[in-house]
């Protein structure tokens, strides 16, 4: 036997050769049932042949013959012909009725391989479909009669052609035998093409398994969410926090994570828990608040599918007596709770209702069910529940000035600043595992408020200044200092410094330009330097772009930049790359002489990243765009006076002329 080409049905096939009436008899079989089979002997070579031989390896453990059978029967035999018949009578389809028919199959130049793939793709789509009827029946033996077929079929789960039957039975299998899971998981293969209902069994006693699983998509969801923060659509209508919990979990990219997530949990405890510990890990190690948000969606998508099984065992609902009442009240918890906080952040407004409703979870959790508060602190840590919060503080300080109340008259204040103390301690709460609800302090309630509400009474003072006659106006000017009190706390406490940057954005909203030149100047030094964050920065470019006329003034140019951006840009790159977002923005607003400076201030050193580069090109490019083909100036309006031409009798010394 030598190895050579063979030129066959227009394809060339490596391998040996057989002489003889042996090589005739088998060509002539080759559109039988066992076609593979053939072909592998008679073309394929000695590694692709090794492999076949492994595929149809199961085939012996079923009574069912395969090529070594084949190639046994024909080096053994003294007529090839006969024992080839007799090899398709014996593997080919066992009804009578049959046999007379194939010979009008051959009339019609139908190859034999051509009849029996259809007929077996045939009886796989019923066998799966029957299968499929079976495990969604009500009969009690229905998984024993899929364990007794997995049993039977599992040799063959490396036949492509069989697969699909094995994996669905699998598939429908409340509990796959730990033999079979232990199998699949060893061949990358078959693991890589089992359902996900087969993979959760295998992942819950696998962590660092599902830890690779599920690695790259927490990673993906963390990227999307910064790369959003730096977009180059700077709008206040559409920012961050623009789209509705509901839309952002089934959004084109971070809703596709949640829900991959939501389908790989399943309803499988173990596996949430296991996602649950894999993001706490990740919060406390990266302090990435994003891990947070996550969290929540993951949460409820879990909900919104109705998966009561995890949503009743969620530790950030545990709130009830241990008892068998206790798991009915959970569940209710879940319900509850998750809706009401959803509903509040799709509002952005905490109403007095909800309010009452949250403050309700938080005064149930008993003694011995602390633990709960580390999962609910880093619910609200999710910057879209901070967010809400803090506008509804800024909301509820402004009924205060009009009521002319008192902050620590109002319990629906109170309970705000709770939920956001408690939420920006869930970093230290996870860390020492002491599950203590921090202790708001009192002075932030009994001195900044006041302080910050005297910097609204200045601003509005000034207002209804500059609105009087002439004549009943004073000498007073802009207040330009601020609080003592007020710029302390903005450095010294998390809840202050919070709700003092969402009242710069306020300000901003409002196109406050005094105002905005007032505050900035107090941001360059806060709690964590929390106004230096891609979240606030993000913010307040957006609502920088309400105020593009009023940087055509250097004044103002000089409070947003110097007085606060360029404070910091060289030493934090997140400060740099956020400048130049706005410039790119507004670079035909931004004084000349103010754009001059900050171009080459701005200029990237080299171990500057790729993205301040190119967003830096940009703007060098669109200035020079700008030198080339300046703006028209803009005509100015046609004065009507009113007046009609009058035409002056004609003279010598006076001609007509239409006035």
């Amino acid at each position: 036997m030598k190895h050579k080409n063979v030129f066959q049905g227009g394809t060339i096939y490596h391998g040996p050769t057989l002489q003889g009436p042996v090589c005739c008899a088998l060509r002539k079989c080759a559109n039988t049932l066992s076609f593979k089979l053939y072909k592998a002997i008679l073309y394929d070579s000695t590694d692709t042949y090794t492999s076949r031989l492994k595929m149809f390896a199961g085939l012996p453990e079923l009574g069912i013959s395969n090529g070594e059978d084949l190639k046994e029967t024909l080096t053994n035999c003294t007529e090839p012909l006969k024992a080839i018949d007799q090899f398709q009578m014996e593997n080919g389809i066992l009804l009578p009725t049959l046999q007379s028919a194939l010979p009008f199959l051959d009339l019609h130049g139908t190859p034999r391989l051509e009849f029996h793939q259809s007929v077996f793709d045939e009886l796989r789509e019923k066998l799966m479909e029957r299968v499929a009827f079976i495990a969604e029946g009500k009969e009690e033996d229905r998984y024993s009669k899929l364990e007794e077929l997995l049993e039977k079929s599992f040799p063959l789960v490396k036949m492509p052609s069989i697969q699909p039957v094995v994996m669905q039975v699998m598939k429908h299998l409340p509990k796959v035998p730990e033999k079979k899971l232990k199998q699949v998981m060893a061949d990358k293969d078959l693991y890589k093409v089992c359902a996900v209902e087969v993979k959760r069994q295998i992942w819950q006693d696998n962590q660092a398994l599902f830890g690779d699983e599920v690695s790259p998509l927490l990673k993906q969801y963390i990227v999307e969410k910064e790369a959003a923060l730096f977009s180059s659509d700077l709008s206040i209508l559409h920012n961050f926090f623009s789209a509705s919990p509901k839309t952002r979990r089934q959004g084109e990219v971070s809703g596709t994570v949640v829900q991959k997530l939501t389908q790989m949990i399943g309803k499988n405890v173990k596996l949430y828990d296991m996602v649950l510990q894999f993001l706490r890990t990740l919060f406390l190690r990266t302090r990435n608040v994003h891990y947070c948000t996550l969290r929540a969606e993951l949460l409820m998508s879990l909900h919104d599918l109705d998966v009561s099984e995890i949503c009743s065992v969620d530790p950030c609902h545990k709130v009830g007596t241990c008892s068998h009442h206790w798991k009915m009240s959970v569940f209710l918890s879940v319900l509850q709770f998750t809706w009401c906080l959803d509903a509040c952040i799709r509002e952005k407004f905490v109403d007095a209702k909800r309010a009452r409703e949250l403050q309700g979870f938080l005064d149930g959790v008993k003694k011995g069910q602390e633990q709960v508060l580390g999962d609910l602190s880093m619910i609200l840590c999710d910057p879209f529940a901070s967010n809400t919060l803090v506008l509804s503080t800024v909301r509820n300080l402004q009924e205060l000035l009009s009521q002319d109340a008192l902050p620590r008259d109002s319990p629906d204040l109170l309970l705000l600043l709770r939920m956001l103390s408690l939420g920006q301690g869930a970093w230290d709460m996870i860390d020492s595992q002491v599950f203590k609800e921090p202790r708001l302090e009192l002075e932030v309630v009994t001195r900044f408020l006041p302080a910050m509400m005297s910097i609204v009474v200045d601003d509005y003072t000034f207002t209804v200044e500059q609105k009087l006659p002439s004549e009943e106006k004073s000498s007073l000017t802009y207040p330009i200092a601020l609080p003592e009190t007020f710029t302390r706390y903005l450095q010294d406490n998390r809840v202050a410094c919070e709700m003092g940057l969402y009242y710069v954005l306020h300000i901003a909203k409002q196109r406050n330009n005094n105002a905005l030149q007032r505050l900035l100047p107090a941001l360059v030094e806060t709690y964590n330097d929390v106004a230096f964050g891609d979240i606030f920065l993000h913010l307040l470019t957006g609502h920088l772009t309400l105020l593009s006329d009023d940087f055509g003034s250097e004044d103002f140019c000089h409070a947003v930049f110097d007085n606060f951006l360029l404070t910091s840009y060289s030493s934090k790159e997140n400060v740099h790359r956020h400048t130049l977002r706005l410039l790119n923005h507004l670079h035909q607003k931004v004084h000349p002489s103010s754009m001059g400076i900050l171009i080459k201030t701005l200029e990237p050193p080299k171990q500057s990243s790729d993205p301040v580069k190119e967003l830096y090109m940009q703007l060098a490019e669109k200035l020079e765009a700008l030198k080339r083909s300046p703006p028209e100036p803009e005509e100015a309006p046609a004065l009507d006076l009113g007046l009609h031409p009058v035409t002056v009798p004609a003279s010598a010394s006076a001609p007509t002329t239409p006035l």
